[in-house]
């Protein structure tokens, strides 16, 4: 400690003797120390009616991010099965003359088009991203027919067979050639929400002048990359019991609908 002078009476000098100041430093540190201890209290305080508050709150995890499938111009999105069941059969449902519609066939959930149309609602984004393609490249195509009930079915069957009585065939006659050309019910892709007829809007005549329409030579060359085939090709009459049909188009599914088409096959040979 520092030397603090005072007078000496005996000598009339000054002499030196010690006189210890206050301790300030202890009391500042102990004040700090206080204010310290009294911080503290008041955060274990607070976190702990923090913790009360939300304790009834359940934290969840962070959802992993979703597949978002961007549908491009030209380039059909990579489809995964939509059957709930994860089977692919029913994009290769074989209905013709001899493969009438199973006894047990369900009517799928359809979505509704312009016009009073409807499609199976797998099918439906191939469907609408072919038209959008189509029409993007300077072409008018109109789907003219699409799902149809049992009883429209029946309707167009009997107004066929009616056209050759007309002519003179008998009954038999008639109901085969009319088979020709309309499915009888029960017998017709229409029935199961896959196929869709497609015209030209500046030709919308069901012959076989369709198929030098610009829209028919568009859907032909481009069709299988949005998994539709054509469905009745001019030589596979034969096979498919059905004339040839440059507007009919069914579909199959991107990788059943490029080997066919590069195969040359019809829908009964491919399977």
């Amino acid at each position: 400690m520092p030397a603090v002078p005072q007078r000496s009476a005996a000598y009339g000098q000054y002499s030196y003797t010690y006189r210890p100041r206050p301790r300030r430093r202890r009391r500042l540190t102990q004040s700090f120390r206080l204010l310290l201890a009294l911080l503290g209290a008041g955060l274990f305080l607070s976190g702990f009616l923090l913790g009360r508050s939300t304790a009834g709150v359940q934290r969840t995890p962070d959802a992993a991010p979703g597949k978002t499938q961007m549908i491009q111009q030209g380039q059909p999105p990579t489809e995964p099965s939509a059957d709930p069941t994860g089977s692919e059969d029913w994009k290769l449902l074989l209905v013709n003359g001899d493969n009438p519609l199973p006894d047990d066939f369900q009517v799928p959930e359809l979505t509704q088009l312009q016009n009073g149309h409807a499609v199976d609602s797998r099918a439906y984004p191939a469907l609408q991203q072919m038209m959008d393609d189509a029409r993007a490249a300077g072409l008018s195509p109109l789907i003219c027919s699409s799902y149809r009930t049992q009883e429209k079915q029946q309707a167009l069957f009997d107004r066929q067979v009616q056209k050759y009585l007309a002519q003179g065939c008998t009954q038999e006659e008639a109901r085969q050639r009319a088979a020709r050309w309309v499915a009888p019910p029960g017998t017709s892709e229409h029935q199961s929400g896959l196929a869709v007829d497609i015209v030209d809007i500046s030709n919308q005549n069901l012959n076989e002048q369709q198929e030098n329409t610009p829209v028919q030579q568009w859907l032909m060359a481009h069709c299988a990359d949005y998994g539709f085939i054509l469905r009745y090709p001019t030589d596979k009459s034969s096979l498919t019991g059905i004339g040839y049909e440059p507007w009919h188009y069914r579909y199959v599914g991107t990788e059943a609908a490029r080997e066919i088409t590069e195969q040359g096959l019809c829908l009964e040979e491919y399977l």
